[in-house]
């Protein structure tokens, strides 16, 4: 019998004992950094709500009289009229839209009234009643996903792979949507029915796209004229086929009569409903071809007709959001009293801060 030390338990032992002491206390160093995260969360939520205790009045104030001065304002500023129509693009001009809009703007902005009457076909004082030109997509999220999908067909497989659609998105610009908003906003309650009118000439009878229209015109009026051929020469083709039935009714042999096209396999017989199908392939064809040829008829259309005066606009936009004039001007003014404030806050503890160091 062995009276050796049972040495390696021992040493197992304490091995595991200082493993388990080890997470244990790291468990503990954990926990107390999350309760040292949630109490500093504590202490600055604390110290916002005294901050806000403390300089309650101002702020409301500060509030009050961005409402007093919103109520002034939208009682006597000079109304703002607004109206805007949606386009069609049957050609990609979205472009050169955008770039047309930015020169009115520019020509707003420089006061060049006479030159904007000029390309407007206005007078001088209806140009200058005029404030802002603006021209955005009207696209949905279901037409976003279209143009992804339709994009990501164009692209191999490769570099399909690398693109998602928020990257789509993000680089896709926004004049390459088929339908686009133009809105003018205005002093007066003018008609701006020719003013759009106008702005879509301008992009209608623009060489490029006019020489672009005829050879697209040109080749579906050739589509067109080559389906109608085909057309006729399939009426023919029924009219041949059924002459050879009823004669083949009338006759007393009982041998299979029927006419034979050129395939996929020499003994295929042409039917009826196989010459039906193939005529009415050829007609959905024809039917497609001319819808194209009335769409390619304009480079950009008008969609909506109510463009005889513009609406009066009564709100602003903060952050993406709608206001009234007055809830505008009370939200503003009151950020901005409680952002002094922070920032005031913020020097004092510097000041503060230096001192001690």
């Amino acid at each position: 019998m062995s009276t050796l030390p049972n040495t390696p338990n021992n040493s197992e032992e304490v091995d595991l004992g200082q493993l388990f002491k080890l997470i244990g206390s790291a468990f503990d160093r954990f926990f107390n950094f999350i309760y040292s995260i949630f109490k500093r969360l504590f202490l600055v939520f604390i110290w916002f709500v005294f901050f806000i205790k403390k300089r309650l009045v101002i702020l409301v104030v500060a509030g009050i009289t961005g409402l007093c001065i919103g109520i002034f304002s939208s009682k006597t500023s000079v109304p703002k009229y607004k109206s805007s129509v949606t386009i069609v693009q049957n050609y990609p001009v979205g472009e050169n839209l955008y770039s047309s809009v930015n020169y009115y703007n520019d020509l707003l902005n420089q006061g060049d009234f006479e030159t904007l009457g000029a390309a407007l076909n206005l007078s001088e004082d209806s140009a200058s009643s005029i404030l802002s030109f603006d021209v955005k997509p009207t696209v949905s999220e279901n037409q976003k996903l279209l143009a992804f999908n339709d994009y990501m067909k164009q692209l191999d497989s490769l570099a399909a792979s690398k693109v998602d659609y928020e990257a789509f998105l993000e680089n896709n610009e926004g004049y390459t949507y088929v339908y686009q908003q133009i809105s003018i906003e205005s002093a007066e309650r003018n008609s701006f029915k020719s003013v759009f009118e106008n702005i879509v000439e301008s992009i209608n009878t623009n060489p490029f796209f006019v020489n672009e229209q005829k050879k697209d015109i040109t080749e579906l009026t050739q589509k067109k004229n080559a389906l109608e051929l085909a057309l006729v020469k399939s009426d023919s083709l029924q009219n041949t086929y059924k002459r050879v039935l009823e004669q083949s009714l009338n006759s007393d042999k009982t041998s299979e009569i029927g006419i034979t096209f050129e395939g996929s396999s020499d003994t295929e017989k042409t039917k009826e409903f196989d010459l039906y199908q193939s005529d009415l392939a050829l007609r959905t064809q024809l039917v497609q071809i001319e819808r194209d040829i009335l769409d390619k008829q304009f480079i950009v259309e008008i969609r909506s007709n109510k463009l005889d005066s513009g609406s009066a606009s009564t709100s602003k936009s903060l952050f993406g959001i709608k206001l009234s004039v007055k809830f505008y001007y009370g939200i503003l003014l009151f950020f901005g009293a409680f952002i002094i404030l922070l920032g005031l806050e913020f020097f004092k503890f510097l000041e503060t801060y230096k001192s001690s160091v």
